[in-house]
């Protein structure tokens, strides 16, 4: 069976890990928590960054930042994971679900503004394979209203939003290294335009520790706050920076902070990144190219990339006409040897949430849930073609 997912390992896992043993500093923010940081930061421009035990908890740490209250709302998509809705739910926030775009999984730009009340606190996008949300037009309305934005970039990583629109949309004939390169150039990456962004290092993104996250941090005012939340809701970090003569109790936290076996292991993924992303592209461009025809045939949608975003290649997924042909065709595909899968289910239909949802329908969202499925992306396929013939005699 050719898996959904397989966790690529460059080989200098163990070798780093190793290094973080032999500095008897295993607890975490040591060595290798700094070079990973110090990697975001200077790489991506990230004012401070912190990497957290799950991009769950550096999402939780957005939500402690921003002092979410019971009865504060927060506008989120439905059609995402539901670390997105969590972090804010326990806080006592409500949730006010966006639809997704007619033409994207992503949250609908247009239908936001239409949420606000005065009640609202934030907005939350979620890049959706890593595909950029509009964030001119995102953060053109939190200024309006004076919200503050938290960017979902969990499958997000390398990715950009570029306001010159030098893209076509969808890319012809996939996503070109030169291309990807101009828009690094004239961009700016995911996760560094809202006031803060989470992102996840689980098994199955990009850039990956087993489970793993990081809160980038975009605004100064949440800057030493971030650092105190991160180590219990003490002062800790100061102290050992000789910027405090004791540490102590001094605000709310948690244990956010992953040990440094951990950050070794995220180091060694971190040192290949650029090969690991190019791999990653040229994957997708291939099921992007020997596609095309099929999906045409077929009237199966390929992904949508709006002319403001670059793809990542973290997923490449399709877009069923119904239910029924989706599910033949999962079933198809495990009959000859193929894992895919289906994605999120609607967090406005979910059993949890349905009975506090303000019961707006939420079409696309559900057309998403009922006919989207993700096909097998990882550094080491090495049976893609056989995949995209199995796939071309599929009929529709």
């Amino acid at each position: 069976m050719i898996p959904f997912n397989k966790p690529h390992i460059t080989g200098k896992e163990v070798h780093h890990i190793y290094g973080a043993v032999a500095t008897g500093h295993i607890s975490g923010n040591g060595k290798y928590t700094k070079l990973c940081q110090k990697y975001f930061e200077e790489r991506w421009g990230f004012k401070k960054t912190l990497l957290t035990t799950s991009c769950t908890d550096a999402l939780e740490m957005c939500a402690l930042l921003l002092d979410i209250q019971p009865g504060d709302e927060v506008i989120l998509p439905s059609y995402t994971f539901v670390s997105t809705a969590l972090a804010f739910v326990r806080q006592g926030a409500v949730l006010k679900f966006v639809d997704s775009r007619p033409d994207h999984p992503g949250m609908d730009e247009e239908a936001i503004e239409a949420l606000i009340t005065p009640k609202t606190k934030a907005i939350v996008p979620v890049h959706y394979a890593g595909v950029a949300c509009d964030m001119d037009k995102i953060m053109a309305i939190a200024n309006k209203h004076n919200l503050f934005v938290v960017e979902d970039a969990a499958q997000a990583i390398d990715s950009y939003f570029s306001p010159t629109h030098i893209t076509p949309h969808p890319p012809k004939g996939g996503v070109a290294p030169a291309q990807r390169k101009e828009m690094k150039g004239t961009s700016r990456p995911l996760g560094s335009i809202g006031h803060l962004g989470c992102f996840s290092f689980h098994e199955t993104k990009n850039i990956q520790c087993g489970e793993g996250g990081l809160l980038a941090i975009n605004d100064e005012r949440f800057v030493k706050r971030a650092e105190i939340l991160w180590e219990k809701g003490t002062n800790r970090a100061e102290f050992f920076r000789g910027e405090a003569n004791k540490y102590g109790w001094v605000d709310t936290g948690s244990s956010f902070l992953p040990g440094e076996i951990t950050a070794a292991f995220l180091w060694a993924q971190l040192e290949e990144l650029e090969k690991i992303q190019n791999k990653r592209i040229e994957l997708w461009n291939v099921y992007h190219n020997g596609l095309s025809q099929w999906a045409t045939n077929n009237n199966v949608k390929q992904p949508f990339v709006p002319n403001y975003a670059t793809v990542n290649g973290h997923m490449y997924y399709l877009v069923f006409p119904d239910g029924d042909s989706r599910t033949r065709f999962i079933a198809y595909l495990r009959e000859n040897g193929i894992h895919s899968v289906f994605h999120y289910l609607s967090l406005h239909a979910s059993p949890y949430y349905q009975d506090k949802h303000d019961k707006r329908p939420l079409p696309h969202s559900d057309f998403y849930t009922d006919r989207l499925v993700r096909l097998p992306l990882f550094y080491d396929l090495d049976q893609q073609q056989y995949i995209i013939e199995t796939i071309q005699k599929f009929q529709v």
